[in-house]
């Protein structure tokens, strides 16, 4: 009865079962991505036009990426505190918004559909700090992977979502809101107490690059499953039993990966686990010095002109100590005669532990931001509008290429962290050229788009959900190495800001208005050929429909050329941190 109960206590402890947990967490957490479906239901029964859908995509976007609370209070309130809050605010958010939908309560303004969706929103960047500080501190030495993952099953959740909706088969359009509010509640009271920092750092064992292998490989089923329930549901009119089997199928794949812990914990023998540090250490010959050379090299390299363009940190450790002498003894001798003046640097260097304060004062961190703000503010335009864009084209069932544009986001996320982790494990390059490159892509895909060439639809969803998926997956471990760990939570939810920001210029000010020119002109165009009385006049609604890939082609072409910007920003921080991420993991071998 002990050792039962020791290996209880082991198996609560565990932190694959915390990871498998937070994934469960994450997969319905990201309810933000459904606004595509909802908000064609909230247009017709509130009798908005698409600038107005576009101010409430607006306060989606805010409410998602506004984490300023749940950063700060996650380094003073438990963890199942932060996740408490956010269950609160995401069922009051949208219990409030289905009962207006719903017209249980009277009709309100718009401002109060914004504040609703916002504070039901905003419960899901609790659920995020809380999963990934979790996490990250559990698996430290792999935090591509974990963040990838993490926001790979977010990015899902509108997939997932749906399918438990259509499980459901409710007659009521708005009753997918009052899902929303109820489901990811559930889940998140359930799991509270489990998802936390367990000392994961000293739970390594060899096996856990195959657990890895193994969530990736339940990543990819989930994921050719959905793809393939999807298609499904395009080609045939499937029957209620038929969709129940199907939905059935997803939550046992979402639930599969608990057999890691189980199995390590349960059945298996115990073995002798390693700890592991946040960052390789350097050689042991080298790493006394190895700080203090580079303190030394920045004042040096700071001050004496001359010597900026050599390479010191390519010498052998032997050179360069001899190399770092002389130039310590010209700066002192230069200092002594009066020729130069040293400075040491205030506050902490890349790779060290930053605050958001000191994080501000870096132009790294605002390339970063201002890279996500135009790449990041581009795809969440397209999922913002994709219910519109997919009715401009004559699709009558937006929640389909919704539910696609989920599934890609998700690829991209576990994509983007597992292939960013190669690229400074095996090459020692920096992780943002990952971001450079799938930005390209989602360049690329808009000017598709843009050019109105056959099958845009699906390649917009294809390359917009993997583009700005795998920005999730990079852009928190990019942050978490060079700015620290300590301040994680606030310097992550800063960073969201950017989609935000972004959909207000792109999707309100920019996308909302090219639609509704061409919605207007269009609508001029109908009633200058309504002369006849077998025509029924247009009502003052109709005018607010655009048909067409023109009414979304401008947009995309613009944001094509943004999203270029921002892959000329990323590469920018590649250029200023190589030398960051070569003391980190060693020398670029490209």
């Amino acid at each position: 009865m002990l050792h039962f109960r020791e290996k209880i206590k082991s198996f609560l402890n565990n932190r694959w079962l915390v990871f498998v947990c937070a994934m469960w967490i994450q997969s319905c957490a990201g309810i933000g991505y459904l606004f595509g479906s909802i908000s064609p239901v909230i247009k017709s029964t509130m009798g908005y036009n698409q600038r107005q859908i576009a101010i409430l995509g607006v306060a989606k976007d805010l409410g998602d990426s506004v984490g300023f609370v749940p950063g700060y209070l996650s380094e003073v309130f438990p963890i199942w505190g932060i996740l408490l809050i956010g269950v609160v605010q995401n069922f009051i958010g949208y219990g409030f918004l289905w009962l207006i939908v719903n017209q249980t309560l009277p009709s309100m303004p718009l401002w109060v559909l914004c504040i609703c969706i916002y504070v039901g929103t905003n419960g899901e960047t609790f659920f995020n700090t809380a999963a990934l500080i979790s996490c990250v501190q559990n698996f430290p030495k792999s935090r591509g992977p974990v963040v990838g993952i993490l926001k790979g099953f977010a990015g899902l959740s509108g997939a997932i979502l749906t399918q438990v909706y259509a499980l459901i088969n409710s007659p009521d359009e708005a009753s997918l809101i009052f899902t929303v509010a109820v489901g990811p509640s559930m889940v998140v009271i359930a799991l509270m107490f489990i998802v936390r920092p367990v000392g994961g750092h000293r739970q390594v064992r060899p096996s856990d690059s195959s657990s890895f292998l193994f969530t990736y490989c339940v990543c990819l089923v989930l994921a050719a499953y959905m793809l393939g329930v999807l298609i499904l549901e395009d080609l045939l009119n499937l029957d209620q039993t038929l969709i129940t089997v199907l939905a059935v199928i997803l939550i046992v794949l979402v639930l599969l990966p608990i057999i890691i812990p189980v199995v390590l914990v349960l059945f298996s023998e115990p073995k002798p686990s390693t700890e592991e540090r946040l960052l390789p250490e350097p050689p042991k010959e080298e790493a006394v010095m190895s700080r203090q050379e580079s303190m030394l090299l920045s004042e040096v390299e700071s001050e004496i002109e001359d010597e900026k363009s050599l390479d010191i940190n390519s010498l052998p450790a032997s050179e360069r100590r001899k190399r770092m002498n002389q130039l310590q003894a010209k700066l002192l001798q230069a200092a002594a005669d009066g020729a130069v003046r040293v400075k040491r640097r205030k506050g902490p260097r890349r790779g060290e532990n930053f605050t958001l304060i000191q994080a501000l004062k870096k132009a790294d961190f605002w390339l970063i931001f201002f890279s996500l703000v135009l790449a990041s503010g581009s795809g969440v335009t397209i999922i913002d509008n994709l219910g519109q864009i997919t009715q401009s084209l004559g699709y009558s069932d937006s929640s389909i290429y919704v539910s696609m544009i989920s599934i890609w986001n998700f690829l991209g996320r576990v994509a983007g962290g597992y292939f960013s982790e190669i690229v400074i494990r095996d090459y020692a390059y920096p992780r943002p050229v990952t971001m450079a490159i799938v930005q390209v892509f989602m360049a690329f895909g808009l000017f598709y788009y843009a050019m109105g060439w056959p099958g845009q639809i699906y390649v917009v969803t294809v390359l917009i959900g993997l583009g700005y998926g795998a920005h999730w997956g990079i852009v928190p471990a990019t942050a978490s190495e060079l700015f620290g760990l300590k301040s994680f939570g606030a310097l992550y939810n800063f960073l969201t800001l950017a989609s935000p920001a972004g959909s207000l210029i792109f999707s309100e000010l920019i996308a909302s208005g090219i639609y509704d020119y061409y919605a207007e002109k269009q609508a001029a165009t109908k009633l200058q050929h309504s002369t006849s009385v077998l025509i029924k006049p247009l009502r003052d609604d109709d005018s607010l429909s655009c048909e067409g890939s023109i009414c979304y082609s401008l947009t995309c072409g613009i944001m094509a050329g943004i999203c270029m910007i921002a892959a000329v920003l990323s590469l920018i921080v590649v250029y200023r941190t190589r030398r960051v991420y070569s003391q980190l993991y060693g020398e670029s071998r490209i």
